[in-house]
C-alpha cells in the first residue's frame, strides 16, 4: 500500500514532480484504461503504479493522492486551476445552486 508523506509523483507531460501524501492500499491496473478514453497522467516516482488519468475528450481528470505533503497552501493549485479551465471550457462559469 501507499501510505505515508513525501512519496514522489510524476506529471508525464511535464516532468512536474508533486511531493504527496497517500493513503490507500490500492492501485489502478493502467491495462484497465484499454477501450475507456481514460489515459496515464501521473505515476508513483517510488514504485511507477499509475497515480493519475485524464480522459482523452471528456473534460475528466483524476489524481490518487493528497497534493498536499509538504503542507503548503499552494500545493496542488495547478490540479483546481486546471479543474477550472475545465469547467469554463465546458460552459460552467456559473455557481451551481443545490
Amino acid at each position: 500500500g501507499h501510505h505515508g508523506a513525501n512519496h514522489p509523483v510524476i506529471e508525464g507531460s511535464t516532468g512536474k514532480i508533486d511531493i504527496a501524501s497517500h493513503n490507500h492500499g490500492f492501485a489502478v491496473d493502467p491495462g484497465s484504461l484499454s477501450g475507456t478514453g481514460l489515459e496515464k497522467t501521473h505515476q508513483n516516482g517510488n514504485d511507477g503504479t499509475l497515480a493519475g488519468m485524464k480522459h482523452g475528450e471528456k473534460p475528466i481528470f483524476s489524481v490518487q493522492y493528497h497534493p498536499e505533503a509538504a503542507p503548503g497552501p499552494h500545493d496542488p493549485f495547478h490540479l483546481f486551476a486546471r479543474f477550472r479551465t475545465l469547467m469554463e471550457e465546458a460552459g460552467a462559469t456559473k455557481p451551481v445552486e443545490a
